[in-house]
Formats: C-alpha cells, sequence, structure tokens
C-alpha cells in the first residue's frame, strides 16, 4: 500500500493529468450538450440580428452520439455452451444497470473513453459508471487491461485514488502543501484495502488504435457543428431581412410619427412632390444558404456513418434492401463498438466475480439486444425456416426476433417447458389407460 504522502504525490500527480485534459473534455461536453460558441454577429449590429445567433445552434453533435447509443443494449451475459445468465448477472441486475449502461456507452462515443468502477458490496458488489471528466486513470502501456493508479474526482472537493490494492482518500486542502503551479493542496483522509488484486477501474474505448489515441465521435464534427450554426444564422438574417420585398423612399422623410406608420403599412403610396420617388427591393433567394446546410449535413451524416435519414429526416418509399444498404456503414460501426465495449464490460463482471467470490469463466461473453430495424413478419418468416429446413432447436432463434428482450427469451423458455411437461404426463397418462394385451 501507498504511505500517506505517497498517496497525496500520486494525487497530485493525477490531477495535473486530469487538469491538462479538462479543456478538451468541457469543449467536447459544450458540443454535446449543444452549448458550443455561437456565430459572432459584427460589432453595432441590431438586438434582433444578436437574438438570430442565439437561435442558430442545430445541435447534430447529439444526434448522432444518441443513434448510436440507441443501438447499443446489454441483454445478458452466458458463458460458453450454456443458454442461461451466468451468476454475475444478478450483480448487473442489482446495479439496474439496464438503464445506467447507456450513460457509459454515451460518455464514451462522445470522449472517447468512459469508465466503471466495481468495488465490494451486499450483497452484491457495486458498479459505477463514470466519464473522463470526473475519472483519470493512468496505465503504463496504452494497451494494458488495467491501470497502475486512477484518480476519481468527487463532489465537495474530495477525491479517491485507486491502486492494485488499496483506494486512498483525499481532500482538497488550501493550507496543506502543493506543488509548483498547482491551485491548491491534497490532504489524506484514510484508505480501504481491497481484495482484487488489480485496480478495479475498467476503461471503455470507442475506437483502438495502436498509437494509443481514442477519439470520441464529436471531435471530427467540430468544424461541420460550426459551419452548420454559421449557415444557419445567416440563412436567419437573410430570411428576416430579405425575405420579403422592401420598399424605399427618395426624397422625403417625415417628422410626424403616424404620417411614417400610416405609410409603412399602407399598399400603395402617394405623395404631392413630384421629385419624390419611391421603388422596391427584390426578395432574397434563400435557395443557395438552404443548399449549403443540407450539403454541410450531409458531409456530417459522411464522416460520423450516420444514415442520411437519420439526420436530414426524410425516409421516402425505401425498400427494405435499400433501408439496408442505407445503414450498411452505421451498422458495421455499431458492430465494431460492440466487440470493444463487450470486452470492458466482460472485464468488469471479471471484478463482479472476484467481490463476491464467483466462478468466472473467461470465454463468457455478452450478449447485446437486436436492435437492427427490420420487419417483423419477414424476419420471424426467414427464422422459422432455418428452424425447418436447418434443424435448429427453436430456442437458437427467439433471441434474433424484433423487438424481443431477454426477459421474453426467458418466459418464452419457461412457456415451453412448461408446454413439454404437460405434453409428456398427458402421453404417459394415454399409455396407462390402454388395455394391457396377455403375453402369448
Amino acid at each position: 500500500m501507498l504511505s500517506e504522502a505517497e498517496a497525496v504525490t500520486v494525487g497530485h500527480e493525477l490531477m495535473a493529468i486530469h487538469e491538462a485534459e479538462d479543456e478538451m473534455l468541457e469543449q467536447v461536453h459544450a458540443y454535446w450538450r449543444g452549448d458550443q460558441p455561437l456565430p459572432i454577429p459584427p460589432n453595432g449590429v441590431p438586438v434582433d440580428v444578436r437574438r438570430l445567433a442565439q437561435m442558430s445552434r442545430v445541435n447534430m453533435c447529439k444526434l448522432v452520439i444518441d443513434v448510436l447509443a440507441q443501438s447499443l443494449f446489454v441483454d445478458g451475459f452466458r458463458q460458453p455452451r450454456t443458454a442461461d445468465n451466468a451468476p454475475v448477472w444478478e450483480a448487473w441486475q442489482a446495479n439496474k444497470l439496464d438503464a445506467s449502461q447507456t450513460g457509459v456507452h454515451r460518455a464514451a462515443l462522445a470522449y472517447g473513453t468512459s469508465y466503471t468502477v466495481v468495488s465490494a458490496g451486499d450483497p452484491h458488489a457495486v458498479i459505477r459508471g463514470l466519464s473522463p471528466r470526473k475519472l483519470t486513470a493512468l496505465y503504463d502501456e496504452d494497451d494494458d487491461t488495467w491501470p497502475v493508479f486512477a484518480l476519481e474526482c468527487r463532489k465537495s472537493h474530495e477525491y479517491r485514488i485507486y491502486d492494485d490494492e488499496a483506494v486512498y482518500l483525499l481532500s482538497r486542502d488550501k493550507d496543506a502543501p502543493k506543488p509548483e503551479g498547482a491551485e491548491h493542496g491534497l490532504r489524506f483522509s484514510g484508505a480501504s484495502p481491497h481484495d482484487f488484486g488489480v485496480t478495479p477501474v475498467v476503461r471503455f474505448r470507442n475506437t483502438m488504435d495502436c498509437d494509443g489515441e481514442h477519439l470520441g465521435e464529436i471531435s471530427d464534427l467540430v468544424p461541420l457543428q460550426n459551419q452548420l450554426d454559421l449557415t444557419t444564422f445567416e440563412l436567419l438574417v437573410a430570411q428576416h431581412f430579405q425575405s420579403f420585398r422592401q420598399r424605399y423612399v427618395l426624397g422625403w422623410t417625415s417628422d410626424d410619427e403616424a404620417t411614417t406608420a400610416k405609410a409603412a403599412a399602407s399598399r400603395l403610396w402617394t405623395f404631392d412632390d413630384p421629385d419624390v420617388k419611391v421603388g422596391e427591393f427584390d426578395e432574397v433567394d434563400l435557395g443557395g444558404y438552404l443548399d449549403s446546410r443540407a450539403a454541410t449535413i450531409e458531409n456530417l451524416a459522411t464522416i460520423s456513418q450516420t444514415p442520411p435519414h437519420h439526420v436530414i429526416g426524410k425516409l421516402v418509399n425505401l425498400s427494405a434492401e435499400a433501408l439496408a444498404a442505407a445503414e450498411a456503414g452505421q451498422r458495421r460501426k455499431i458492430d465494431e463498438r460492440k466487440t470493444l465495449f463487450g470486452e470492458s464490460w466482460e472485464q468488469t463482471l471479471a471484478l463482479v466475480a472476484i467481490a463476491e467470490g464467483l466462478a468466472f469463466d473467461d470465454g463468457s461473453q455478452v450478449v447485446w439486444r437486436d436492435t437492427e430495424a427490420r420487419a417483423l413478419a419477414s424476419t420471424v418468416d426467414a427464422l422459422g425456416k432455418m428452424v425447418q429446413m436447418l434443424g435448429l432447436p427453436p430456442e437458437v432463434v427467439w433471441e434474433r426476433i424484433p423487438g424481443f428482450t431477454q426477459q421474453d427469451v426467458e418466459t418464452a423458455k419457461a412457456l415451453a417447458a412448461s408446454s413439454d411437461s404437460i405434453g409428456q404426463l398427458s402421453a404417459l397418462l394415454d399409455r396407462q389407460a390402454q388395455p394391457v394385451t396377455p403375453a402369448a
């Protein structure tokens, strides 16, 4: 275990890393929540132009994250050659991860990484999801499974440091010694040993490469989001001021407010002075702004591998084959995320097995819910042919039925087992009711 001084030193080092990443993380958070910088109107513009700038945000970054996250849902955890969930799945249910898993997925998609932290509990281990804004992990090598240290930033200026032996509690203290450049010092508050044998922190990565970079989905979309907001702002300005015919008068002014208002509201202007000239400007064609806006959205859809109908909002008479082709890129992206996130969830549940003293098979895998958009009738027909023509047990294809949850599958299995039992009992009673033929 670390000594008090060592824990404080490690805390300061991890705080420095955390603060160095904070600016980038806060930018991503702003774009994700739709709080990105507004288009800057020129100085001296009317108040209504500034109001239009406030209305020009079109948050596409959140849409991209939501489309991906809504297709990622862990529905079970199976050991090899079994159809039932492993015992550690009870801890999953106890921690209400059916709902909170989406927060872990969304944070990893947006920021590039997210984390789960496992701790002992009664009767089940406790699993918490954290974003990189709240937790920083330090690895010897980027592809290491377990971090050397991890720092969790909690409310009220409290901090936790995790290593492979214990959890160390620190708190901010203005009177405590602080390293050069640090805003505040840290004071040791206590330590709690654990029996995991590793640092109980699991990392979820949005992407994986050999250079150790874990980019989120939003980083590449920032320039396009800015373009879209700017084009939207210019469109609103043009629409507000120039999308209708404007009249002008040369050689006439009026100090009478009532006369000016009457002229402004009049369809026909008349003046006694023959030198007064009246005309009107043509309205501005907004088609160029709309085309530019549509092109930016299409580029955003291409870069993020988001099907165009999700970002444009139009879906016109697409066949099942055409829809599948339009979503092919996104499905490949989702499959990659399932592979990456699945390994992290399996790692998390391995920690649960250690905490609860349960056996754990390294070959166990999470089961992802099938969220692909398919017609129910055609899918069930295809699955039925698989059972009939290939001789597969019906139970094998139940999980592939659109909209069928794990609970639905378990209910179907129970009903099937009950039906088989009744059928076997009926057959037995029928045989017993038949007259016995005496042996010759």
